[in-house]
C-alpha cells in the first residue's frame, strides 16, 4: 500500500524515463480514483488501496508504451467540456478551440447575435466543433457530417451527454449529402485530415500508432480534402456565408488560394493561433 502522492511521484518519474509527458500521471491518478483535481489534492497523503495501485500501474504502463492518455481515460477537455474519445476519432486539440472561438466571433460580427443560421461541421469526428458551436450559440441549426458511422456514433454520444441533442448527424463524404439534398448553408467549418503522408516518419508514435490515420493524413501534400471542399462549397453556401478551415502549419497560403479561387469576391484571411502558427483560414463570402 502506498500514499497517493507516492504513486503520483513514481508514475511521473516512470513516464519521464520513457519520454512521455509527466502530467499524464496526474490524469491517470484522477481517473483511477475517480476524483477531481481538488479532490485528489485533498487525498494526497491518504493510502491508495493495493488493487487501485495495480490498476493505476497498468494504465501508466499503457501510456509509457505509447497509448494516448485521452484514449486510456476515455475523454478530453474541449472548450471547458469533457468529450468522450476513443480510437475511432481524433483527439480534440487546443488549436481547434481557437477555430471555434473565431467562428463564434465572426458570426456575431457579420450576422448578429441569435440569427437563425444553418451551420455544417464537415468531418465532425468526436463532434467537438459541432457540439461546442451549438452549445455556445443555441440559435444555430447545426448539421455534422462524417464519412464513418463509427465516428458519428461517438459524436452522437457527446451531443447527448453534453445537451446538444438537436444536432443533425449525417453519414457521407464531405458536402455530398447536402448537395444531394439541395441544402443551402450559412456557415461551414471543417478540421479535415491535412497531414502529408510523408510526415508519418517524423511524427510521435503516440499519434501514428494509435490515432486513426483516416483522420490525420491526406495525400502527398495534405491538401486533398481542401481541394475537394473548395469544389463543393460554391454549390451549398448561401450568398452570404462564413467558411472556416483548420490547416496544418505552413498550409495556409495554399488553402487561402483555393478559397480565393472558389470565391473570387470573398474576403479571405489567414489567422494565427496562440503559438503564432498559421492554423486557420476564413472566408467571408458576400459581405
Amino acid at each position: 500500500m502506498c500514499k497517493v502522492f507516492e504513486a503520483l511521484k513514481w508514475a511521473s518519474s516512470y513516464l519521464k524515463d520513457h519520454n512521455r509527458e509527466e502530467y499524464a500521471a496526474e490524469l491517470l491518478v484522477r481517473h483511477t480514483l475517480q476524483v477531481s483535481r481538488s479532490e485528489m489534492l485533498i487525498k494526497f497523503r491518504e493510502d491508495m488501496e493495493d488493487e487501485q495501485f495495480e490498476s493505476f500501474q497498468k494504465l501508466v504502463y499503457l501510456h509509457a508504451q505509447g497509448q494516448p492518455v485521452q484514449y486510456i481515460i476515455g475523454q478530453e477537455d474541449f472548450y471547458g467540456r469533457a468529450f468522450t474519445v476513443n480510437k475511432e476519432v481524433l483527439i480534440p486539440r487546443p488549436e481547434t478551440e481557437e477555430l471555434v472561438q473565431s467562428a463564434l466571433a465572426r458570426i456575431d460580427r457579420l450576422f448578429g447575435k441569435n440569427a437563425a443560421l444553418k451551420l455544417v461541421d464537415v468531418g465532425t469526428g468526436s463532434g467537438a466543433i459541432a457540439v461546442t458551436m451549438k452549445l455556445e450559440n443555441p440559435s444555430l441549426q447545426v448539421v455534422a457530417t462524417d464519412l464513418y458511422e463509427v465516428s458519428l456514433s461517438v459524436a452522437k454520444q457527446n451531443a447527448k451527454k453534453l445537451g446538444a441533442e438537436d444536432i443533425e448527424f449525417i453519414q457521407g463524404d464531405l458536402l455530398q449529402p447536402l448537395m444531394e439534398q439541395g441544402r443551402s448553408i450559412d456557415i461551414v467549418l471543417s478540421n479535415p485530415p491535412y497531414i502529408p503522408e510523408g510526415d508519418i516518419q517524423t511524427m510521435s508514435d503516440i499519434v501514428t500508432e494509435f490515432e486513426p490515420h483516416r483522420a490525420l493524413f491526406a495525400g502527398e501534400d495534405g491538401l486533398v480534402l481542401y481541394r475537394r471542399l473548395c469544389e463543393e462549397l460554391p454549390l451549398v453556401v448561401k450568398e452570404k456565408a462564413i467558411i472556416g478551415f483548420e490547416v496544418g502549419a505552413g498550409q495556409s497560403k495554399a488553402a487561402a488560394k483555393l478559397l480565393e479561387t472558389a470565391f473570387p469576391q470573398a474576403k479571405v484571411e489567414v489567422q494565427y493561433d496562440i503559438n503564432g502558427k498559421d492554423r486557420m483560414v476564413f472566408a467571408e463570402v458576400g459581405f
